[in-house]
């Protein structure tokens, strides 16, 4: 008998973004990812629950840096297309570790699979009646006692326009560059990608993309994963990052 395949309507976010994302900011988030979450990964036993994969930082950190196996979660294709390419490369020994997911996890069946969770700049993306979901979601799919990481999104919506430029990149005869600007609109923040490829001499591309995110406190973020048995994790007070622990399941 052929099962017929669950054919489900695809996020299209990212799909400019997905194309200068690792050019222009790769190295950075590289070194970030690695220092916010290099040790607990690599002490990782069971799992590593990499959620908002994008092209990959963490999950492929996790593969090189841990025996466990790898859960990545990332709904837009574009980023997803990044990160299975990249995966493409790897000896069959890693990628035989990584299942990637194509919906977001309360849409996966996934129990008691990984002692680490990281959501590596994506919390903010995520307006709070989805942030719900997601905790209730990763306590589901985290092993008792498991860990919890979650890169802090801004606490509080910007009181003027902020520019930040993005480092260009060359690539042959072409150089990449980008910025990144934000700014307040309601109780949202509008977040708009610029991004071109030029020349010495003439721009070739421009293209646009506006993402919204959602400001939110780390007293919040806590308040929220209480009800869903997380505490947070003593001696983890690094700026940006929140660190908590599953102590019991609902």
């Amino acid at each position: 008998m052929t099962r017929t395949p669950n054919i489900r309507q695809e996020s299209d976010s990212y799909a400019v973004t997905a194309e200068f994302y690792d050019i222009l900011q790769a190295d950075e988030d590289e070194a970030r990812v690695r220092r916010l979450y290099g040790r607990e990964i690599a002490e990782a036993r069971s799992g590593v629950l990499d959620i908002g994969a994008g092209t990959g930082r963490v999950t492929m950190l996790a593969l090189a840096d841990s025996w466990a196996d790898v859960h990545a979660v990332e709904p837009a294709r574009a980023m997803r297309t990044s990160l299975l390419t990249r995966l493409a490369t790897l000896p069959a020994e890693q990628r035989d570790r990584v299942t990637v997911h194509p919906h977001p996890l309360d849409e996966t069946a996934l129990h008691a699979v990984a002692d680490v969770a990281v959501c590596h700049n994506m919390i903010g993306c995520l307006p709070p009646a989805v942030r719900g979901r997601l905790w209730s979601a990763i306590s589901r799919a985290l092993t008792p006692g498991g860990s919890l990481f979650v890169q802090l999104p801004p606490a509080r919506l910007p009181v003027r326009t902020v520019v930040r430029l993005l480092t260009d990149k060359r690539v042959g005869a072409h150089v990449y560059g980008g910025r990144m600007t934000m700014s307040a609109a309601g109780y949202r923040i509008r977040t708009r990608a610029d991004y071109w490829v030029r020349t010495a001499d003439d721009v070739l591309r421009e293209h646009t993309e506006t993402f919204w995110m959602w400001p939110a406190t780390r007293a919040r973020l806590v308040g929220e994963l209480a009800p869903h048995g997380f505490v947070p994790l003593p001696g983890r007070d690094d700026s940006e990052l929140l660190a908590v622990a599953l102590r019991g399941r609902r």
